[in-house]
């Protein structure tokens, strides 16, 4: 599948940032969209030249022109958010971490869908299709957030049941991994969602419906102490991500 157009994803992340509040610098909107100060200048010059945004007064604060202020599908406002402003860091994680690194978010009471992933430029790497879907429960993304929404037995069972595994994953070892991922703040699948692919996920309830960070890597590619810091470096993302809204 073709992918989005970078700058005219950036254009529409800058007019659901503005939809959220009175008025932000360039530098305001620069560092929430971790957008170079070069390449936000040129993005706000190019939507107020379009008519969708305007300089207040002084010059220096940008806000949504009248039409575009009432268009309410710009005011989706947590999770468009979290979304916007996630891609960059997590191209950067990508490349750092040699990894593909997934956003995914609760899209139904049974599903998770994919609405953000980054991948590395290396000549061998892993890539998601875009916008794919996956049980509540599986791999590690289901994992991970089953144990940061503190869900019951009986809902963990509920999202266990229509998982296909691709290795045998009995009911009680995993309810047991959900309750190690609640303890040290991560989920770890070892091939049983995908065979030949580990990845680990953190879960980000704090933001309505809920959505999980991951990331994936070739299975034995990497020691235990490297799979532990790609996971801290999620942790680190998941953390700033919060901390935003």
């Amino acid at each position: 599948m073709s992918q989005p157009v970078r700058s005219v994803a950036q254009a529409f992340a800058i007019l659901r940032l503005l939809a959220d509040g009175d008025g932000l610098t360039l530098s305001e909107i620069g560092r929430a969209l971790d957008l170079s100060p070069s390449s936000c200048f040129n993005l706000l010059n190019t939507l107020v030249a379009e008519g969708a945004i305007v300089r207040g007064a002084g010059g220096k604060r940008y806000r949504l022109a009248g039409p575009w202020d009432g268009f309410e599908g710009l005011r989706d406002r947590a999770g468009r958010s979290l979304i916007d402003r996630a891609r960059p860091l997590m191209a950067r994680l990508a490349q750092q971490g040699d990894a593909a690194v997934g956003l995914w978010k609760m899209a139904s009471r049974d599903r998770l869908q994919l609405v953000a992933h980054a991948e590395s430029d290396a000549v061998m790497r892993l890539r998601f299709a875009d916008a794919q879907r996956q049980p509540l429960g599986g791999g590690a993304a289901g994992r991970a957030l089953a144990a940061a929404q503190r869900v019951d037995d009986a809902e963990l069972a509920r999202r266990y049941a229509p998982v296909r595994w691709q290795a045998d994953l009995p009911f009680d070892v995993y309810a047991a991994q959900v309750r190690e991922a609640a303890a040290r703040g991560y989920a770890i699948d070892r091939g049983f969602a995908h065979r030949g692919i580990w990845t680990v996920a953190v879960g980000i309830a704090d933001v309505a419906p809920g959505f999980c960070l991951s990331a994936s890597i070739v299975a034995g590619s990497r020691g235990e102490a490297e799979v532990a810091q790609l996971a801290a470096a999620l942790g680190q993302l998941r953390a700033r991500l919060v901390a935003d809204q």
